[in-house]
């Protein structure tokens, strides 16, 4: 009796409101995932996205139980989570099926595995801790270099995989964060220049031929038809849908196999042709609504550890959506960044919930 009293009790101090606009989301998305099954006539999608849905929401709820300081002052713990997420990255290389052309996923049956997620989680963890504990040193150049070398080697792995959208977030969060911890403005200056060399070097030696042709089809739409293509059938299916949508399952674009990966990449089109704009402001709406209670989480919270990882998942979601999005609107080239809580994709899922899942912990033991 105590301890079901005391679980009714830790329940109570749930921040509900980034649960509830998680859901909702999730929610939108399995219907946009739902009308993509239905074009195909096949629904092994749903179910995924439906288990999923379920066991990150466990996830979250069982995280949420687990005292977050365990992170705060254990290095070796988060150094652990760390090395094991660059691991599996490694062993994509050698254990992963090949994909469409990348070895993104391991296989564990009908399901799949992206450690691309757990890197995300442990590189926001690692930095979280790495400069919270110097935040009154970040005038040394020297924790610029070191948390860079943290940061370069998931980088790495995840770009070679080729993976350039979950590599960019990557290297975003790193600076991002940076930014909010203080770094100086000569610092960051010489970040910048570093990053324009290594741009021109990338170009010209890194990237595949097939990631150039996305960029300039992005910058020469006419000139690059085919491989624009994705992109204007996504225009087309937003503009179509108006203001309130042609309803659930009844999008043309969509059932006739006009938009490329619709439960992925372009699912925000799903939405935007079958839902109109109504569907997309309240989408709008919740994403807002969510950045801004996970705010307040980290505004309340006592310590800088709690403040720059809730600010870091921020900055996720923020350069998640505004990357998806923009690539829907042709505003962005194709890069290959998921919507986050509405695409189609288990490891994301969960990903995202883990993340609510600590900050839930923030919120219930600060």
């Amino acid at each position: 009796m105590l301890r079901f009293v005391s679980i009714l009790n830790h329940l109570k101090k749930i921040e509900w409101g980034i649960v509830i606009p998680a859901l909702l989301l999730a929610g939108i998305g399995l219907m946009g995932i739902y009308s993509t099954c239905l074009a195909r006539g096949v629904f092994f999608n749903f179910y995924k996205q439906i288990i999923f849905l379920l066991l990150g929401v466990f996830l979250m709820l069982l995280l949420s139980f687990l005292d977050y300081r365990i992170f705060k002052n254990n290095s070796y713990l988060i150094l652990a989570i760390y090395i094991i997420s660059v691991l599996l990255l490694l062993g994509l290389y050698f254990f992963a099926p090949i994909t469409r052309g990348t070895r993104g996923w391991y296989r564990l049956g009908i399901f799949s595995f992206d450690p691309t997620e757990l890197a995300k989680i442990s590189l926001v963890l690692l930095l979280s801790k790495y400069f919270s504990m110097r935040h009154r040193e970040m005038y040394n150049i020297r924790h610029l270099i070191f948390s860079g070398i943290y940061v370069l080697i998931p980088f790495w792995l995840v770009f070679k995989k080729p993976d350039f959208g979950g590599a960019l977030i990557l290297l975003l969060i790193w600076v991002i964060v940076l930014i909010i911890s203080g770094i100086k403005t000569k610092h960051l200056i010489f970040l910048l220049i570093i990053f324009l060399v290594f741009s021109v070097l990338g170009w010209n030696f890194l990237l595949k031929d097939y990631q150039k042709e996305r960029i300039f089809s992005f910058l020469f739409p006419a000139e690059y038809v085919g491989a624009s293509w994705s992109q204007r059938q996504a225009e087309i299916s937003i503009g179509s849908g108006q203001i309130f949508g042609k309803g659930l399952g009844k999008g043309t674009q969509v059932q006739y196999g006009f938009l490329p990966e619709p439960h992925t990449d372009f699912i925000f089109s799903v939405i935007a042709e079958e839902g109109g704009l109504i569907a997309v402001l309240i989408v709008f709406f919740l994403y807002g609504f969510l950045i801004w209670r996970i705010l307040r989480v980290a505004v309340r919270s006592y310590s800088n550890f709690p403040r720059l990882f809730t600010s870091g998942y921020v900055v996720i979601l923020i350069l998640q959506f505004s990357f998806n999005i923009g690539m829907n609107l042709s505003l962005l080239p194709v890069v290959g960044i998921y919507l986050p809580f509405i695409s189609y994709g288990g490891s994301a899922l969960l990903g995202n919930f883990v993340f609510l899942g600590i900050i839930q912990s923030i919120k219930c033991h600060s």
